[in-house]
């Protein structure tokens, strides 16, 4: 009898077990008409997930009688939640619509070197999508941060068009940029290495504003902008953006999906070339440089047991280009017949990351790059090599319900030499060698449902200047409905100097470069609140509000002085203090009727302090604003973008008071530069854009290169510049996406 019980028992099972497997839910997902592929479809609080197909089609089997949260995301759009009942042996079919949105669901890594949602991070982070940057097409991640509130990227040079970005008034080496979270473009790189990045292979740009040395050690002292590729397995197979300008720019970039065995590959090549010497102010100079730059990169990510990290990659970046006289050629470099700025830069980087085969989360990550440059500037030669290597180990867990913890160690070994008095004299050759290694924690504690604070703390020793330590302190609290998020944020940063990075107008013109003393690293601390609320209207238009409060108070910050003597640039660490505050807003509105806005405004002041008299900083603005404005006419498939930025004023660097020698103004003009774009779908597969960018034809004054006619005098200076003197100019493309 008990094995008739049994047996009947265990039929029952097998019934139920088969009727189960019959159970699913399928369907396509779709922003607007378009089908969204490799979109991540999964049940809440449950292990059965998946990721549409290359068509948005998903489907989930093998699902239990029940009630279920069905739950769509993806990065760019807002996450979709479904309820679902699900009876036996029974097939649904569901299709998902997800709109875009910049929502606080995304989920960012930057904050707090782990994977966590937007709204959950008590570090405050910016994420932009492609979607965002190909609003206003540009060659480089460089030029495309131009749209980003509190981020303007500052040309440095009026004849090589070399610059740096700026962050809340703070210049490019205090900015430190990642790919896939690793360090590779600083030091040296800070001013040649921010191009050539395949934006085809871009899958966001998340940016940190404030200090963040606690996880990132030296150089992030003003932010960070970390740049995300692409996983191999859900990229497009093939994708390709070409386009050229009126003034005879060309710029493809490509990307290719391919698989070798279990391998999953991915290549991306951008070419960049502009030959085409242009004088619109009449000064004698080209207004633009003319380049001709590669860059290929390849990203590996290789499948193992229990879905285990383990992703490579490398980039190499070859660029040739040159600014000056009109009538410059090749033949000219060096020499002191015609005046022209040339430089060679090759480049390569390799990073990844490895987790461990171990119970425990953790992960080995790595990155090497080596930066050789030979320059030539007017007859100064500029002969440099830098190599970079980084290695890390972090382990993440957790201690009881309340504790999230990653703490790490890391090692950062940099090599640099040049053939200036940086690195020695002519006779006594001292390439800079440093060794950083350090260890950092932090715990993320969660204090209640609406609140947490993330304590960390990190310790380095430099074998120069020795140990360093960089605490901060991150609080957060959002209300019930997560309408309402406000974060705390207090933090320490830290920067061992590369003189080359602090002005690259150490090299250009005719000045002698002056070290007054030994220069010493810099420390900051930072204040930050950041407040963000989401307001939903009856007619469901989605208003995003984010606001902040800036402050940073700087030690030992290095000062270029210009004009204390004329014919000289003095290095030396301030005397005194420097201070960045300010207040910022940003704003993101989604209407139903197709059109959004993002608008920003960042409103501060940047100052130093010394023996008690407090100056502006040069080449910052008091006040910013970016906008970009969309509307997507859906009867003809056709979508316009207006895009723009507004800068107040700024102090100039002039070489003189005296009106007789420097005749130029000592701050610049209000200026704006305005885009317009059209974009039109072709099919599932192509598309066509075009427009118009610089539509007010903003160029500096005609006169910012001082003594052009004598570019070889002793007061000829190029580093008079805040814009690029790029006027109106025209463009078409096309792209192409195979699935």
């Amino acid at each position: 009898m008990k094995l008739k019980k049994l047996i009947l028992f265990t039929t029952l099972i097998s019934l139920n077990s088969i009727f189960s497997q019959n159970n699913s839910i399928s369907g396509k997902i779709y922003n607007n008409s378009d089908a969204l592929p490799y979109v991540n479809v999964y049940l809440k609080n449950n292990k059965i997930g998946t990721a549409s197909n290359e068509n948005g089609y998903y489907e989930l089997k093998n699902i239990s009688k029940g009630n279920y949260t069905l739950v769509a995301s993806s990065v760019g759009y807002k996450s979709r939640f479904i309820k679902i009942t699900i009876d036996e042996n029974q097939k649904i079919t569901q299709n998902i619509y997800l709109s875009e949105d910049n929502s606080l669901d995304e989920i960012v890594i930057s904050g707090t070197m782990k994977p966590v949602k937007k709204l959950d991070s008590p570090v405050p982070v910016e994420v932009y999508s492609p979607t965002f940057f190909r609003k206003n097409p540009a060659p480089s991640i460089f030029e495309s941060l131009q749209n980003v509130n509190g981020v303007r990227p500052q040309v440095n040079c009026s004849v090589c068009n070399t610059g740096d970005i700026h962050i809340n008034g703070l210049e490019g080496p205090y900015m430190f940029v990642l790919i896939d979270g690793m360090p590779i473009v600083s030091g040296l790189s800070t001013v040649y290495g921010l191009t050539g990045i395949p934006q085809a292979l871009i899958e966001r740009v998340e940016i940190v504003k404030g200090p963040a040395s606690t996880l990132y050690g030296s150089e992030a002292v003003g932010g960070i902008i970390n740049i995300i590729t692409k996983k191999p397995s859900s990229a497009p197979l093939l994708t390709l953006e070409s386009y050229a300008s009126s003034w005879g720019e060309i710029n493809t970039d490509i990307g290719l999906k391919y698989k070798l065995g279990k391998t999953n590959g991915l290549l991306g090549i951008n070419y960049f070339n502009y030959k085409n010497p242009i004088d619109n102010n009449k000064d004698g100079f080209t207004d633009l440089t003319l380049q001709d730059r590669i860059s290929i990169f390849n990203k590996f990510n290789f499948e193992r047991k229990n879905n285990r990290v383990f992703t490579v990659a490398g980039r190499y970046v070859y660029e040739d280009r040159w600014g000056g006289e009109m009538n410059w050629e090749p033949k000219y470099r060096g020499g002191t017949e015609v005046y022209g700025e040339s430089i060679y830069t090759s480049r390569w980087e390799t990073f990844g990351t490895y987790q461990l085969p171990t119970d425990k989360k953790i992960n080995l990550q790595f990155s090497a790059n080596g930066h050789d440059q030979n320059s030539y500037y007017g007859d100064t030669f500029y002969k440099a090599d830098q190599f970079i290597a980084f290695g890390q180990f972090t382990y993440d867990t957790t201690f009881g319900k309340n504790h999230d913890v990653l703490m790490g160690v890391a090692y950062r070994y940099t090599n640099y030499d040049d053939n200036t008095t940086a690195t020695g004299s002519d006779t006594n050759n001292a390439p800079s060698i440093t060794h950083l290694p350090g260890a950092f924690i932090q715990d993320e504690i969660t204090l209640s449902p609406k609140s947490k604070i993330l304590l960390g703390a990190r310790y380095d020793h430099n074998n120069i200047h020795g140990s360093v330590f960089s605490p901060r302190v991150n609080y957060k609290w959002n209300s019930e409905n997560n309408e309402d998020v406000l974060r705390v944020s207090i933090g320490n940063g830290f920067r061992v100097a590369n003189v080359f990075t602090e002005d690259h107008a150490a090299l250009t013109g005719n000045r002698e470069v002056v070290f007054e003393d030994e220069l010493l690293p810099e420390t900051s601390w930072n204040a930050n609140i950041n407040y963000v609320k989401k307001i939903v209207t009856n007619s469901n238009t989605i208003i995003n509000l984010d606001a902040s409060a800036f402050y940073t108070y700087f030690d030992n910050k290095i000062i270029p002085d210009y004009e204390t003597e004329p014919t000289q640039i003095m290095y030396s660490n301030l005397d005194g203090y420097a201070v960045s505050k300010g207040i910022s807003l940003n704003t993101d509105i989604n209407l139903r009727n197709g059109l959004s806005i993002i608008a920003g405004a960042t409103l501060m002041e940047v100052s130093t302090t010394e023996n008690g008299i407090t100056e502006k900083q040069l080449l910052t603005e008091s006040f910013s604003g970016t906008w970009s404005i969309s509307y997507k006419i859906k009867a003809i498939d056709l979508k316009l973008d207006y895009t723009g930025n507004v800068y107040a004023p700024m102090d100039l660097p002039l070489i003189s008071d005296n009106k007789d020698i420097d005749p130029r103004s000592p701050t610049s003009p209000w200026y704006s530069i305005q885009n317009i774009q059209a974009t039109k779908k072709l099919n599932d597969q192509f598309e066509i854009f075009g427009g118009v960018k610089n539509l007010l034809n903003f160029t500096p004054a005609a006169n910012s290169i001082l003594n052009a006619s004598e570019p070889f005098s002793e007061n000829f200076d190029p580093a008079y510049v805040y814009a690029s003197n790029q006027g109106t100019r025209m463009f078409l493309g096309l792209r192409y996406k195979l699935q």
